[in-house]
């Protein structure tokens, strides 16, 4: 398989989180571009396949950006304001077309990890 997927995990629940939303951008020049906003199902993952496949996974620079302030008070978590953690956007390379990203994020209210996944 090729292409870009995610999985987003709320350690704090110890469960994946569902209903958070992500938005993927291309780093063009000086202006980004918006390719997709998409949120997570109940397996914190995007319905679908991969977020970027085809044609339009390419090779450059991308954004991920996920809207964890946004998911934690839907959920009801005491947050301070401005919360901690907002807006986590991730950056990364996409240098091989023949293979698959995955970027997946681990996610708490003061914290979160990600690494190149398989």
């Amino acid at each position: 398989m090729t292409g870009l997927t995610t999985h987003v995990l709320d350690t704090a629940l110890g469960k994946p989180a569902k209903g958070l939303r992500i938005q993927l951008v291309r780093m063009a020049g000086e202006a980004p571009e918006l390719i997709r906003t998409v949120f997570t199902n109940d397996d914190g993952r995007v319905n679908g396949g991969p977020i970027l496949s085809g044609a339009e996974f390419a090779v450059g620079q991308y954004e991920l950006i996920f809207h964890a302030g946004e998911y934690l008070k839907n959920l009801g978590i005491p947050l301070t304001d401005p919360p901690f953690l907002d807006v986590i956007p991730i950056r990364f390379g996409i240098s091989d077309t023949t293979v698959h990203y995955h970027v997946p994020l681990l996610l708490s209210p003061y914290g979160y990890s990600t690494y190149r996944g398989s």
